[in-house]
């Protein structure tokens, strides 16, 4: 028998029929329960991957910060990111391509890569999906706030640390699209 402190799973279940079955003297009530062990090992158990995520609300805005932390922060303390901000600040094309690349892959992730099967609820103007705003403005807000408490970014030279923020934002926007659909909420 399975312990009652534990949540049962079928395997559990099968373990606790196959004990019965061995009890079993009948063998018509043997066979019923030789049937349901059969029926029990068909079944396809909820996969961690692959459960359907809708709306967007606290725990994966929650979600998609640490997720934009555990990736965010090696940017915060590398100098590479500075300099990469210093080049795209004097570079629009440059700068235009790295926004489109946080956007893409940030799309990519949530909508594309299919790591899990998630739907756009309740679009906002009728057609920007919530959680990519929500996972886009995590990364922002995050990126901002770090950067700038950390000494990062000088707003002194607004467009240089807006450029700054915007690399840091590539690895961000991928920490904080995992971080959301991974758990699968």
């Amino acid at each position: 028998m399975s312990d009652p402190g534990d949540e049962p799973s079928l395997v559990d279940l099968i373990d606790d029929l196959e004990r019965i079955e061995d009890t079993l003297e009948d063998e018509t009530a043997r066979s019923s329960v030789e049937e349901a062990i059969a029926t029990a090992r068909r079944i396809d158990t909820p996969p961690v991957f692959g459960r359907v995520i809708r709306g967007f609300d606290r725990a994966d805005l929650t979600e998609a910060t640490v997720g934009s932390l555990l990736l965010g922060i090696p940017m915060f303390v590398e100098g590479g990111t500075n300099e990469a901000g210093a080049f795209i600040a004097t570079r629009p094309l440059a700068m235009i391509v790295t926004i489109a690349l946080v956007i893409g892959l940030t799309v990519g992730i949530i909508y594309v890569a299919d790591i899990q099967d998630v739907r756009v609820h309740e679009p906002i103007l009728g057609f920007v999906p919530r959680r990519l705003v929500g996972v886009l403005g995590a990364s922002l807000i995050t990126a901002t706030l770090m950067m700038t408490v950390w000494g990062r970014v000088d707003w002194a030279e607004p467009w240089l640390a807006v450029s700054q923020i915007v690399v840091a934002m590539v690895p961000m926007s991928i920490g904080g699209a995992l971080g959301d659909i991974l758990p699968g909420s």
